[in-house]
């Protein structure tokens, strides 16, 4: 499918990387350049965010033919298992940050097959409770109306990053500045109200039998390190790495130390 923007680079074992929301596929190119001497890293840009589009047709049966229906995550889901086909992957790895992984179990749930380790970092199994949706869809009808420009970013990176980054890596604070405000509206807007819809998944990681670790930044307020061990604990296979000094974006926050806490894993599964 021509219309997903993917970034690609390394050798090895692939590994899949889904990306937080409101970012792009740019978020991973710290943690990239540290990994791609072990690993083949595909990093997509989901739908309607970064240069991955946001209608147009689909050939996945998953996706119903139609990538303008209505927001789901199971349809990011069908969007980066026909990439892998379009690549010739029959299984990968499969990582995501946030919304990121909220897409990753969306695959485990429609291809458990094709997932040959899942990677859970800054996310959550549950679904969002009533007051969390009407903040979504609040968010995406802003962004119809508004655009996001001068707002999203200021509301959002007080969340999104550590006390600790925020004190100390103003260039982190700036380089996530600079990838939301990129973003596009209507991909904005999809996004909240795909991640509204989003079902239960503590089903679908008790079920999962692989491989797992689920990273989480001991600073998350988002997805704090109490979801993050509910995760480890539902997963049969599952390992928990909290990493100090960091919040829901750790992996690029501290590429070092993220880094530092999945490869180990990576080289035990690979």
């Amino acid at each position: 499918m021509g219309d997903v923007h993917y970034i690609e680079s390394g050798v090895g074992a692939p590994l899949v990387l889904l990306h937080a929301f409101p970012l792009d596929a740019r978020m991973w190119n710290p943690v990239r350049t540290r990994l791609e001497d072990r690993t083949r890293m595909i990093a997509p840009d989901q739908r309607g965010l970064g240069e991955s589009a946001l209608d147009g047709s689909s050939a996945h049966p998953l996706a119903g033919g139609d990538r303008a229906a209505a927001p789901d995550v199971e349809l990011a889901a069908a969007d980066v298992l026909e990439l892998m086909d379009r690549l010739e992957l029959p299984r990968a790895v499969v990582g995501g940050c946030s919304m990121g992984g909220y897409v990753a179990m969306a695959m485990l749930r429609a291809a458990p097959e094709r997932v040959a380790g899942l990677l859970l970092v800054d996310t959550k199994a549950t679904a969002d409770g009533p007051d969390q949706q009407a903040n979504r869809r609040a968010v995406a009808d802003r962004a119809e109306s508004s655009g996001t420009g001068d707002w999203l970013a200021a509301d959002m990176l007080p969340n999104l990053l550590g006390d600790t980054t925020r004190q100390q890596r103003p260039e982190v604070v700036e380089q996530v500045r600079g990838l939301i405000e990129e973003q596009p509206a209507a991909g904005v807007a999809w996004a909240q109200r795909a991640m509204a819809a989003r079902p239960d998944s503590t089903g679908t990681l008790r079920g999962f039998g692989g491989p797992a670790l689920v990273v989480v930044g001991a600073e998350d307020g988002i997805t704090p390190p109490q979801e993050a061990a509910k995760m480890a604990d539902l997963l049969p296979d599952g390992e928990l790495v909290t990493l100090p000094e960091v919040g829901h974006l750790s992996a690029l926050e501290d590429p070092d130390a993220f880094t530092a806490a999945i490869g180990p894993w990576l080289n035990r599964i690979g």
